[in-house]
């Protein structure tokens, strides 16, 4: 089990590294760097391989996964889909210079956190307690502490006040949690049942929002400033629900997706209440239900051929079952599924909701887009 005590203790090491062992003119680059950074905070919709550095049964470094990746011709990096995350196609978007590397990849330091920097786990959640079916996972507490770290090499690189600028001034903090602390929690029978029995709905997503307001005003702390946070998709209409319940085609299962709901409308809440209470910071809310929605009921009109079945899986009528890996069955027409895998959306799907975070409207994006908060 990673613990957070070996992230304040890594920060002591990071005290030893200095401006100039990270190279002449680090300031500078700042001045220079005009590609902007990702620091990117979830579960395995965005980790970029996280997972592969910690004992866990929620891996993706295997194939199929990344069968589509064009930066590593194919190979996989523990991305859990085809090709590029969100999170990735948004950095590209937004004109970063590179991906953000993962936190606990070894070359993930010196000049390379300056593209931001990736501290999500696939199964963790906003509950320390979230996804312990995996064994391992990082949550959300910390990943915070992680960026701690990254905070502290950032001093070190460019001197306290150019860090604090380039935080400022080029940094997008992205935030995509929560659907594992229903999904692996909440509506786990086999781990859930003494939760669900004395926590009502209603007061297990206020012990989420609780906590994700403390991890957001933390990262404020650090100097976190602008901030997109994704709402949870319809967790009922994704390929694995679909199976288990044994719903129709064109269904989705009720539960889950009222839950999602519940904690989505205290999510905007949250957000509003932020946007008033810390000084600086700009929130933006993705509303990725209602886009991944669009797509799951206009499925056709996007070029898609199937809504239901995933890409790459086994079991049941949608494939839903069995997690991808090399010998699950794979189709031929990964651009007409809006699924990968039982969880994971495509990477078709993912720019397609990347496409309307970072340029689109206050239905999907608010109180205003990416880009728009970018360039602030």
């Amino acid at each position: 089990m990673v613990h957070r005590a070996v992230a304040m203790a890594a920060v002591a090491a990071v005290l030893f590294v200095t401006a100039a062992a990270a190279g002449v003119g680090a300031a500078e680059v700042v001045d220079e760097f005009g590609g902007g950074a990702s620091f990117i905070f979830g579960d395995s919709l965005v980790d970029a391989g996280n997972n592969n550095y910690i004992p866990t049964l929620s891996r993706a470094n295997m194939t199929p996964n990344g069968i589509d990746f064009a930066a590593t011709g194919g190979t996989p990096t523990g991305r859990f889909t085809n090709g590029r995350t969100i999170a990735d196609i948004i950095g590209e978007m937004l004109g970063q210079a590179d991906y953000s590397p993962p936190f606990l990849a070894p070359n993930t330091s010196g000049g390379a956190i300056l593209n931001g920097v990736n501290y999500a786990s696939g199964g963790g959640g906003i509950l320390n307690g979230t996804g312990k079916v995996f064994v391992n996972r990082i949550g959300m507490d910390l990943q915070v502490d992680y960026f701690n770290i990254t905070r502290q090499q950032l001093d070190a690189l460019l001197g306290r006040d150019k860090a604090r600028e380039f935080l400022g001034k080029k940094a997008i903090f992205s935030v995509t949690v929560g659907s594992n602390d229903f999904l692996n929690n909440y509506l786990m029978p086999v781990l859930s049942t003494g939760t669900r029995i004395s926590e009502s709905p209603d007061a297990f997503v206020d012990d989420l929002i609780f906590h994700l307001r403390d991890q957001l005003t933390r990262l404020h702390t650090l100097d976190a400033r602008k901030f997109v946070v994704a709402n949870v998709g319809p967790l009922g209409c994704i390929p694995y629900q679909k199976t288990i319940n044994r719903v129709g085609e064109d269904e989705c299962v009720k539960l889950p997706n009222q839950l999602a709901a519940q904690y989505n409308a205290r999510l905007r809440e949250l957000i509003i209440e932020l946007n008033d209470g810390l000084p600086g910071a700009r929130f933006c809310l993705a509303n990725v239900y209602d886009l991944v929605m669009e797509l799951i009921t206009n499925y056709p009109n996007y070029g898609f051929e199937t809504a239901s079945v995933a890409c790459c899986g086994n079991g049941g009528s949608y494939d839903g079952l069995v997690p991808c890996g090399p010998t699950t069955s794979l189709c031929d027409d990964r651009d007409k599924h809006v699924f990968w895998d039982p969880y994971h959306p495509s990477e078709v799907a993912n720019v397609l909701l990347a496409k309307y975070i970072v340029d689109g409207d206050t239905k999907y994006i608010s109180p205003i887009n990416l880009r728009k908060l970018y360039s602030l």
